[in-house]
């Protein structure tokens, strides 16, 4: 895998679980049978209907504004580290190809809640070591260790995780 390559999915699995990212990282793609990745896509589908998402190649971003803010639509309830780590990365991404991103805001439609993060020299360089980290977790010989069953719940990989 190269450092192009790391998407915003894989940024949100690093944050939540290293084997969950090891595993999307090998092809292992079960999302379309979790009723979780559903009910998200349903949200991202009925929320904020007039943005358009912006595509970078491996990362694809909900939408970006005229003032060159990151807008991400969530289907938790409240802020992850994980939702701020992906959308810093797209604003690194953008900044990689020309576009200077201001920062992001993520938007929690359930809770009509919103969070902006401003993109600063501190989280670029978060953004930064997140890739690198991304890279050695994706390319590890083995897979890394399950997380406690709490900590899975609503995950796709789930059956993968615990049929062993």
């Amino acid at each position: 895998m190269q450092p192009a390559n790391v998407g915003g999915v894989h940024i949100k699995y690093l944050h939540h679980c290293h084997r969950q990212l090891w595993l999307y990282a090998r092809g292992i793609r079960p999302e379309h049978l979790s009723a979780t990745v559903q009910l998200g896509e349903a949200v991202h589908e009925t929320s904020y209907t007039r943005s358009t998402p912006v595509d970078l190649g491996a990362a694809r971003l909900d939408h970006l504004d005229g003032r060159h803010w990151v807008h991400e639509v969530k289907s938790s309830n409240r802020p992850t580290s994980a939702d701020t780590a992906q959308v810093i990365h797209y604003c690194y991404r953008l900044h990689e190809v020309g576009v200077p991103a201001a920062g992001g805001i993520l938007h929690y439609p359930k809770t009509r809640r919103t969070t902006r993060l401003e993109y600063t020299e501190e989280r670029a360089a978060q953004a930064e070591a997140d890739i690198a980290q991304v890279l050695a977790v994706a390319g590890a010989p083995e897979s890394p260790p399950r997380l406690s069953r709490t900590a899975c719940r609503g995950c796709s990989y789930t059956d993968y995780c615990w049929s062993e």
